[in-house]
């Protein structure tokens, strides 16, 4: 399905990150989706398609589409969020990839209303800072544009009572996105069993980090 011997990579390295998500518990059978804008035509990109197992994916499960929906080539029925993808690639041209997960500290961590804490270096050099958008039916446009809004500001997105986005110019810094982003949420739910609400990296080392 994979139009050259560069997007072929890029299908087998989506195939290997949707393993290691199931492997990680950060989502479960079918629950999110991956994409990778298409290297030959900016306006068109990867994604995997409507009810896949992320443990079992192959090539045959993506579906090749342009950023209005209509399927190009592959699997005839793309992800039900194509949309959040699409808007994403559209809000932020420096995007070459999307990754939405389901890790559960940071969905837990969103849903009693606490923020997650960036308290590493790898917090604060990777993940920077953490976008959220109130709930908003699956699919909709609204979770779409939602998403996208927050994108303008951030390169991670918690979806309230649901998952996380995260973006970057490749799969692996989206990836290691989702992950360092799950760290922090989980650490911030140690530093708050603890009675801790307040640790976090120092704000006057943010920019050294940056600079």
């Amino acid at each position: 399905m994979a139009d050259s011997a560069a997007c072929a990579a890029l299908v087998d390295q989506v195939i290997a990150i949707g393993a290691d998500l199931v492997r990680r518990k950060l989502t479960l059978a079918s629950a999110g989706n991956i994409s990778f804008r298409d290297p030959e035509n900016p306006t068109r990109f990867f994604i995997t398609a409507a009810a896949i197992w992320f443990d079992t994916l192959t090539e045959n499960d993506m579906s090749h589409i342009d950023l209005a929906g209509t399927v190009i080539s592959g699997s005839a029925q793309p992800s039900s969020e194509w949309r959040v993808h699409a808007m994403a690639y559209q809000t932020r041209p420096d995007v070459d990839a999307v990754i939405h997960a389901h890790p559960q500290y940071s969905v837990l961590i969103d849903a009693l209303g606490h923020p997650v804490r960036l308290m590493t270096l790898d917090d604060v050099s990777y993940v920077k800072s953490v976008g959220t958008t109130p709930f908003a039916p699956n699919a909709s446009v609204s979770l779409a544009s939602g998403v996208a809004s927050q994108l303008q500001h951030h390169d991670c997105v918690i979806m309230s009572h649901h998952g996380c986005v995260a973006v970057a110019d490749t799969l692996t810094m989206a990836y290691r996105r989702i992950l360092i982003l799950e760290e922090a949420a989980e650490n911030t739910y140690r530093a708050m069993t603890l009675g801790d609400t307040t640790t976090a990296f120092p704000a006057e080392q943010v920019l050294s980090v940056h600079s």
